[in-house]
């Protein structure tokens, strides 16, 4: 047993919360988490849960009907995993060597592709990770009931990564960091152990608005406040029909996501590449062109796309938003020769896509 803990601890001194705390933390940090923090699972969720509600009755969250389907178990972690009495949050940075975003978003021919995208599916890298601290953990402090968590439950990561003193909310909703901006991962355990509590840390925005003002499409309708149905990573990846005609044109060659309020944010100036190598970019997709990711067929696109978080939705809505990049790029006969080949595509959806994009070329002309 006393193999897996550090140096400096003993058996005898786990049962002490404060000493187990501290290996938990240890571990975390040699499996590759940057941070980790321990949030009281019991704490007041009343603000979070009316805020929530807020959101979900101005119909923000769009086709995302999954957030309001579980009630207050998604701000009371007892509800969803019984006798849980502590949130361990953790970060992992994700940002890979990569061509330099903008430079990438201002060619129009080029596919912008957001950059967290780029390697494996983060779900399945830090779901592992957090299964063996759990792991680890149990080693030590059986019995030990625990549920580990990575965007993949009715659980308000942001909220418990806070208290936990991970991050503070950014007024692009996203967490940030003093030390590494906001390219990282969070995921959590639910615990029953009575870890120590760590202190959440004050908001360090201040009276910037940098990511409220670039957004393309305006979608940061206000401080910490996202209507999801402009939002380019919503259009992109959750919203699976038509894309909105008067919001086609703002998308520009983003065809998997955005990163246009993280690029702009000055404590990205802090964001460190990572070490992990399951988050190198894979396939070339920092810099490819449009014209080329839109020749793949679907089995280049399964096979190419093996175990990345973008072949979770598919080769339709892949093409769906390739169309619409190609329509914003500038017209040339390669351009052109790729959406008219695609003109007849077996889709519906592709096809209306794919017309609207050669009737902006037209129209573009006239």
């Amino acid at each position: 047993m006393t193999k897996n803990l550090p140096h400096d601890v003993v058996p005898e001194s786990v049962r002490d919360p404060a000493q187990l705390t501290g290996a938990v933390k240890a571990w975390g940090k040699e499996l590759g988490f940057q941070e980790i923090g321990i949030a009281d699972a019991t704490s007041d969720m009343s603000q979070s849960e009316t805020g929530l509600q807020q959101w979900l009755a101005e119909g923000y969250h769009g086709e995302m009907d999954y957030m309001g389907k579980h009630g207050t178990r998604r701000t009371r972690p007892a509800e969803l995993v019984p006798g849980t009495l502590r949130v361990i949050s953790v970060r992992m940075n994700y940002m890979p060597e990569a061509k330099d975003s903008w430079v990438v978003i201002e060619d129009g021919d080029r596919a912008f592709i957001s950059r967290y995208a780029l390697g494996r599916d983060y779900h399945k890298v830090l779901r592992a990770r957090l299964q063996k601290l759990a792991d680890k953990i149990a080693t030590v402090a059986a019995p030990f009931n625990y549920r580990v968590f990575t965007d993949s439950a009715p659980v308000m990561e942001v909220e418990w990564a806070q208290k936990s003193g991970v991050g503070w909310r950014g007024k692009h909703t996203l967490l940030l960091s003093r030390d590494a901006g906001s390219m990282f991962f969070i995921g959590e355990i639910y615990t029953d152990l009575p870890l120590a509590l760590d202190n959440s840390v004050a908001n360090y925005c201040g009276s910037c608005t940098r990511c409220i003002d670039v957004c393309p499409t305006q979608a940061i309708v206000g401080p910490y406040r996202l209507d999801a149905r402009r939002c380019i990573s919503y259009l992109t990846i959750e919203h699976k029909g038509s894309i909105p005609e008067m919001l086609r044109p703002l998308i520009g060659n983003r065809v998997y996501g955005c990163d246009d309020c993280q690029l702009i944010c000055p404590w990205n100036k802090f964001a460190a590449h990572t070490g992990e190598a399951d988050f190198a970019v894979r396939n070339g997709l920092d810099d490819v062109s449009l014209v080329e990711l839109f020749a793949w067929n679907s089995e280049e696109f399964d096979a190419k796309l093996a175990g990345s978080p973008i072949r979770r939705f598919g080769h339709e809505q892949w093409l769906r938003n390739l169309a619409v990049g190609l329509g914003n790029a500038p017209s040339s006969p390669a351009v052109l020769n790729a959406l008219q080949a695609r003109r007849d595509d077996p889709s519906p959806l592709v096809r209306e896509h794919v017309r609207w994009a050669l009737q902006s070329h037209e129209d573009s002309r006239v």
